[in-house]
C-alpha cells in the first residue's frame, strides 16, 4: 500500500510539470522567436514522442529488469535528464534559437516517458497478481489529483515568472523519484518474503489474461478517445448550457473528482474479477453517463453525470493496466503497459490534431463530436464483450 501512495506521489508531481510545461509553452516559445501558430504543433510533437517512446521505454524497462536485475536506477537516471532538460526551459528560451528551444522540448518528451509504462513494470515485476490493481489505482491517483487541481493551478500561476514553477516541479520530480530504488527494493523484498508462487510469464493465461492483445489494446484506444472527447471537448459547451461562465473552474473537476473517489473501488473490482470484464463493464456505464449527460436537464443532472463518468472511466483505466501487467506477466509487463501508455498518447494526439483542425466548431460536426463519447465508449464495450464471450484458448504469445 505504501509503494502505491508514493507511486501516486510520484505520478503527481510527474502530471503537474506537464500542466506547466501547457500553461508556459506560448509565453516561452515566443520568447524562443517560434510563432504562436507552432505551439500547438509542439504540443502534438510531444504527443507523437509519447506514442512511441512510452512503448520502447517500457520495452527497454523489460529488458534492463531481465540483465540487471532493477530498474529503479535506470529510471532515476532518465527521469533526472527529463528534468534538467525541463528546467533548462525557461532559463534558455529568451537566448536560444528556435531549434535549440524544440530540441530541449523534445529531450524532456523522451526521458519523461521513463515515468509511464516503466514504474508499473516495477509493479509487474515484484508485486503478487492479487495486488496490482491496487497499486495501478494509488498510482493512477495521483494523475486524477493533479488534473482535478488544473483550473486552480493555472489561476495561481497566472502572472508568476516561469523559471519559479519550471524549477519547483522539476525539483520536487527529481527528489521524490530518487526514492524510486527504495521502493522497488521494498517490492522486492515482499516478493521474496510472499510464499513462493508459479512465475508469472508472458505465456500466462487465465481469467485475468483473457482476450487476445490487440483486441483489447483496440478497445483502450476507443475508450481513450471517447474520454478526450468527453473531458476536453464536450464537457465545457455541457456546462456553459447550464452555468455562467464564471463557474467553469469550479466544475471542470467534477469527472476529476469522480476518477479519483472512484479509484478505490474499480481497483478492488479488477481484484475480484478479471480485469478485461472489468474493462467493458466500466466503458458500458461511461458510456451510459456521457449519453445522460448530453440530455442533462440541468445543473444538479450535469454534475451527477459526469462524477459517474469519471468513476467509470477510473475502472477503464485502472482494469486496462491491470490486464496489462497480468498478460505481460514478470518478463513483459513493461511492454504491455507501455502499449496502454502509447494508446492514451495517440488518443490525446487524435484529439489535439482535430481542434487544430477546427473540426469541433465546424458546422453539423460538433453536433456529431457531442456524441462521440457515448458511440467511443460503448464500442470499446461491445469489443471487450464480444472477446470475452468467444471459447477460451490458451495463449501461446
Amino acid at each position: 500500500m505504501s509503494t502505491g501512495l508514493y507511486l501516486g506521489v510520484v505520478q503527481f508531481f510527474f502530471a503537474a510539470t506537464w500542466i506547466v510545461y501547457v500553461l508556459y509553452l506560448p509565453q516561452l516559445a515566443a520568447q524562443a522567436g517560434i510563432a504562436k501558430s507552432a505551439v500547438a504543433w509542439i504540443l502534438m510533437a510531444d504527443q507523437l514522442v509519447f506514442v512511441f517512446a512510452d512503448y520502447a521505454s517500457g520495452v527497454a524497462a523489460d529488458r534492463v529488469a531481465r540483465t540487471m536485475g532493477r530498474i529503479g536506477l535506470w529510471v532515476l537516471a532518465a527521469t533526472l535528464v527529463s528534468c534538467a532538460a525541463f528546467l533548462a526551459l525557461p532559463f534558455v528560451a529568451p537566448s536560444a534559437s528556435p531549434a535549440i528551444f524544440i530540441a530541449l522540448t523534445m529531450l524532456w518528451a523522451v526521458t519523461s516517458s521513463a515515468l509511464r509504462a516503466p514504474p508499473l513494470a516495477l509493479v509487474g515485476k515484484h508485486a503478487a497478481k492479487p495486488s496490482q490493481p491496487i497499486l495501478v489505482g494509488l498510482s493512477l491517483l495521483g494523475l486524477g489529483i493533479a488534473n482535478a487541481f488544473q483550473p486552480y493551478l493555472g489561476l495561481s500561476l497566472r502572472g508568476i515568472d516561469p523559471r519559479i514553477p519550471f524549477a519547483l516541479s522539476s525539483a520536487a520530480l527529481a527528489l521524490v523519484t530518487i526514492g524510486l530504488v527504495a521502493a522497488e527494493r521494498a517490492l522486492a523484498r515482499a516478493a521474496a518474503a510472499a510464499p513462493a508462487q508459479a512465475p508469472a510469464t508472458a505465456a500466462s493465461s487465465g481469467p485475468a489474461t483473457e482476450g487476445a492483445a490487440p483486441v483489447l489494446i483496440a478497445a483502450a484506444l476507443l475508450a481513450a478517445l471517447a474520454f478526450q472527447v468527453h473531458v476536453f471537448i464536450d464537457s465545457a459547451p455541457l456546462y456553459l448550457r447550464q452555468a455562467p461562465p464564471t463557474q467553469l473552474p469550479m466544475l471542470s473537476p467534477v469527472f476529476w473528482i469522480g476518477f479519483n473517489l472512484g479509484m478505490l473501488p474499480m481497483s478492488l473490482a479488477a481484484r475480484r474479477w478479471p480485469p478485461a470484464r472489468v474493462m467493458g463493464v466500466s466503458a458500458l456505464i461511461a458510456a451510459a453517463a456521457s449519453g445522460l449527460a448530453t440530455v442533462a436537464p440541468n445543473l444538479s443532472t450535469l454534475v451527477a453525470t459526469q462524477f459517474a463518468a469519471g468513476a467509470a472511466w477510473a475502472g477503464v483505466i485502472i482494469a486496462a493496466f491491470a490486464w496489462a501487467l497480468a498478460r505481460g506477466g514478470a518478463g513483459h509487463a513493461g511492454a504491455f503497459a507501455g502499449a496502454i501508455s502509447s494508446v492514451l498518447a495517440l488518443a490525446t494526439l487524435a484529439r489535439m490534431g482535430s481542434v487544430a483542425a477546427g473540426w469541433p466548431k465546424a458546422p453539423g460536426f460538433s453536433d456529431a463530436l457531442a456524441w462521440w463519447p457515448v458511440i467511443g465508449w460503448l464500442a470499446a464495450s461491445v469489443v471487450v464483450v464480444a472477446l470475452l464471450a468467444r471459447p477460451s484458448r490458451r495463449v501461446t504469445t
